[in-house]
């Protein structure tokens, strides 16, 4: 087990829920506060994550395959950046980790939580994550969001409304699983993007096992 000493926080959400914007928001009202502050995403985040996460956004494959290479980007980041952050006392903001996997491929996909669980049991047993905040969005809105921000379109973007939905269904079912380990806090992402951060602030500051000020 890890003996980290840091905080590590998760944002999880179908495409286009605002995770990118709020996870800025987050770093600067954090580092405002005192924190030593670092973004990175799923996946990728250091060299060798980037270069599968090239192959998974873009090419089609089986489900399995796909939460395979999942698993190894995760590894990846978490032994060379998450870990080592963690261990010099760090807040880590991560854009998704392994409950993508979990709604993605394990639900949606169909492979099964089962298969997820067994693949990405060491990250976990490392750095399980302290908080996760998945911001619920109409998948409707959030694909009208990339259509209008113009990003980079990936082969998740393209998939059809139905995948979107059973993205959305499986985050919420998700959600209900954890709701006794008060780890997955489901946040309302048709506001603001300030008001979102302000959200996840407010869980932090006040939540279960709260950061200190």
């Amino acid at each position: 087990m890890s003996k980290k000493k840091g905080l590590f926080i998760t944002l999880e959400g179908g495409e286009g829920s605002g995770k990118s914007t709020v996870i800025q928001l987050l770093s600067k009202r954090l580092s405002a506060m005192g924190y030593d502050v670092i973004i990175t995403r799923e996946p990728g985040g250091v060299a060798v994550s980037e270069k599968i996460r090239d192959l998974l956004v873009h090419e089609k494959m089986d489900p399995l395959t796909e939460a395979m290479l999942f698993a190894a980007s995760r590894n990846e980041i978490t032994h060379q950046l998450i870990l080592p952050a963690l261990e010099e006392g760090k807040v880590v903001l991560c854009d998704r980790f392994v409950d993508s996997s979990y709604v993605y491929q394990g639900m949606v996909r169909g492979i099964g939580l089962d298969v997820v669980e067994r693949l990405n049991q060491p990250m976990m047993d490392l750095i399980p994550p302290d908080y996760t905040f998945y911001l619920d969005l109409d998948p409707r809105v959030g694909l009208e969001r990339i259509r209008k921000n113009h990003r980079e379109i990936n082969k998740f973007d393209e998939e059809n409304l139905e995948f979107h939905e059973r993205v959305r269904e499986s985050y919420r079912a998700l959600s209900k699983m954890d709701k006794h380990r008060n780890r997955i806090y489901t946040i309302q992402a048709d506001q603001s993007p300030e008001k979102v951060a302000s959200d996840c602030l407010s869980i932090l500051i006040n939540g279960v096992t709260p950061i200190a000020l």
